[in-house]
């Protein structure tokens, strides 16, 4: 277990190397002692400072919803960061690669709720009857510090989290199983990745079950109006300048970033 004084050094790290765009050595390597605990608290540190430069908080993501990338991470469950007003982007918007140290995209499910959620106890009806709406969406996942990273640097840097696209047809969550929504993700013109929300802990909105009782023990509520990213169902795929991430959600349409 880490001291304030490291918690709040390791913050300045996290800070810098995002205003730098620099990935800074990892916390697990700078911090032996560091534990999950601390990880969460080292988030909500930088994201406190953050609101208290000026920004908002929109909402979470959720990440490490399947089993391949939990058994990578060698984690038993999901992780959580923040989602901040300066991260939303328009669809097809034009970004500048150079805002992110190494810049990943993930196609996701994007629940805008309607309701309160607050845990524990939150189930899988709970978070469809609070959910107003639910919409393709584009993750940007970028790393603050170097590869590789243990569960305990990812955490501490916002689960990664650096941009949100939505896009596409939003739908409301009782008209479709969620389960059997699809995405073809292309970079460029190639495919490269095709997926199921299923592979979201069976339902993507088990994803928002999961954060909300999660959250709940620390007396966070899932606000309505906050976007929750629900997780990845495929692979993250790269980013490079002049690339165009196109993901093609079939029934609710698509949603595109590119970056310049």
């Amino acid at each position: 277990m880490l001291t304030d004084d490291q918690r709040a050094k390791a913050a300045d790290i996290l800070l810098e190397a995002e205003r730098t765009r620099k990935p800074a050595l990892q916390l697990s390597k700078t911090f032996p002692d560091i534990e999950i605990e601390d990880s969460y608290a080292i988030q909500s540190e930088v994201t406190r400072r953050k609101v208290a430069e000026g920004r908002t908080v929109i909402g979470h993501k959720v990440g490490l919803t399947s089993k391949a990338m939990q058994q990578s991470s060698q984690i038993d469950e999901p992780d959580y960061g923040h989602l901040l007003d300066d991260m939303m982007l328009a669809d097809g918007a034009k970004v500048p690669h150079a805002n992110y140290c190494v810049p990943r995209v993930e196609p996701e499910l994007a629940f805008v709720l309607g309701k309160p959620l607050k845990g524990p106890g939150i189930g899988l009806l709970d978070v469809l009857r609070a959910t107003e709406y639910v919409v393709p969406a584009i993750e940007i996942i970028d790393a603050r510090v170097q590869n590789p990273r243990k569960i305990f640097d990812t955490v501490a840097d916002n689960g990664a989290a650096a941009g949100i696209v939505l896009g596409g047809r939003p739908i409301k969550p009782m008209d479709l199983d969620l389960r059997w929504v699809g995405a073809i993700f292309y970079r460029n013109s190639e495919i490269e990745e095709t997926g199921l929300a299923a592979g979201v802990l069976g339902n993507p909105a088990m994803g928002i079950a999961w954060l909300a009782n999660k959250v709940g023990r620390f007396g966070t509520v899932l606000e309505p109006g906050h976007i929750m990213l629900s997780g990845s169902f495929t692979r993250p795929v790269w980013a490079d300048k002049g690339d165009t991430l196109h993901a093609d959600f079939g029934p609710l349409g698509a949603v595109a970033v590119q970056f310049v």
